[in-house]
This record gives C-alpha cells, structure tokens and sequence, in this order.
C-alpha cells in the first residue's frame, strides 16, 4: 500500500523500502499494539498530504508531536479543534498579532497554513502518550533528514523557520546563499522573552516570497466552531 498519494512519492518511497525504515515500522508496529501512540497511525503523514513537495513555500520545524491526548494530528505545532491551545502556540498566535496585527483564532489547528504551502514538519513523527520524547532515536530523524535535504536540493527556494536550537541544528545544513532562514529561540514561554517576541517571522516570511514573485502567506486562520 502506497503511503504518499502526491510528489512526495517519488522522493520518499525509496526511503520506504532501506533498512532503517523497515526496522522503524516493525518497531511502530509493537508500539501501536502494546501502548498509545500519538497521532493516530492514519495521521503520522498528515503534513505531507497537506502540503506537496512542489508546493512547499515554507518549512516549519517542531521537535516531536504533543504527547496529550487528541492533541496531536501530524502537523507540527497544531491541534486539532476543542482542544486546548499549547502554551508555546499561544505564543506564535501572540507573535503573530504583534507581527501582522493577526487576531489569535479560537483553535489551534494549522492546517489552514498547510493548505498554502508550509509544511509543518516535525523532526519525529511519533510519541507515546504522556512521554515526551519516547520515539526518539528509533529512525525518524533520517527519514526527516531526507525530507530536509530534498527541499535543500530543489531549485525553487523555499523559506525555512527554525525556532530553538533543536530547530537551528536539524536544518544546519539548508544552503543560506539559495534558501531563505529566519530562526529565533523557541516559543516556549521558558524562552519566548528571550528573542522569540519581536522577531517578526510572519512578516519576514512574506517579504522573501514576494521578492522572489510567490504569494504570500495568509496567516490568518478561520474561525472554527468549536464544541
């Protein structure tokens, strides 16, 4: 059964099918069957479904999914409706009010971001409940690698958005003289005051695609009902 339905097929498949991968599937395989694993399995590609490699505008790196219940849905950053908003995404919606005079949404579901080319990408696809973490080290992080290096290699430059350390040192080596980076520290409310708040990464996304003739994002995200 094919896992990519888009141009992401023709870049990743062949990761699908190295030894790495192999040992990370049957080791997903025993963890979806003995614990609770987050996101849902049918979820775990959600970002690359979303966003195609064609259209890749923008790459968001987060670090592994939310380990909270329902919380979690393949997009870094995001959840889903009804669910309470993280506190380091209450800081991107406080950035990006002070940034673009945005108004933070009543949900913090991303997947509107997606639909316009950022990829949400985190550096580990997979967590156990309640266990930040857990699924680090088990072969996510080449397979993420791969995914970091085809955007690198493409010829269309793409704007990279590196938030803390983890973030900076998983793209150290996005070329800087083709791509656009703009990094900060993470928007954790243990760092947030510390350079994340005025660093301005809405806007910043949106002027380097405009000079390049790309559209720029709409970051504004529609109310949901929320129940």
């Amino acid at each position: 059964m094919r896992i990519f339905h888009n141009d992401w097929a023709a870049i990743l498949e062949e990761e699908l099918r190295k030894p790495y991968y192999l040992k990370l599937r049957e080791r997903l395989k025993m963890e979806y069957g003995t614990h609770k694993i987050f996101p849902h399995m049918n979820d775990i590609y959600a970002a690359f479904h979303k966003t195609s490699f064609e259209n890749t505008k923008v790459v968001i790196i987060g670090q592994d999914p939310y380990h909270g219940v329902e919380q979690a849905h393949g997009f870094s950053f995001s959840v889903k409706e009804g669910i309470t908003i993280p506190p380091s995404l209450r800081n991107i919606f406080k950035e990006l009010a002070n940034d673009l005079g945005v108004r933070p949404p009543n949900h913090g579901n991303l997947e509107g971001w997606a639909e316009q080319g950022v990829l949400l990408l985190n550096t580990v696809l997979t967590v156990r409940a309640h266990q930040a973490h857990s699924h680090k080290g088990i072969g996510w992080e080449r397979f993420t690698d791969r995914v970091i290096e085809a955007l690198n290699e493409r010829d269309q430059p793409v704007v990279f958005i590196l938030w803390g350390k983890h973030a900076r040192e998983k793209a150290s080596s996005v070329d800087r003289s083709k791509h656009a980076v703009i990094e900060s520290v993470h928007p954790s409310p243990l760092s947030a005051h510390r350079g994340f708040f005025g660093s301005r990464p809405f806007s910043k996304t949106n002027r380097f695609l405009q000079s390049i003739d790309e559209e720029p994002i709409n970051w504004v995200l529609e109310e949901h009902e929320v129940f």
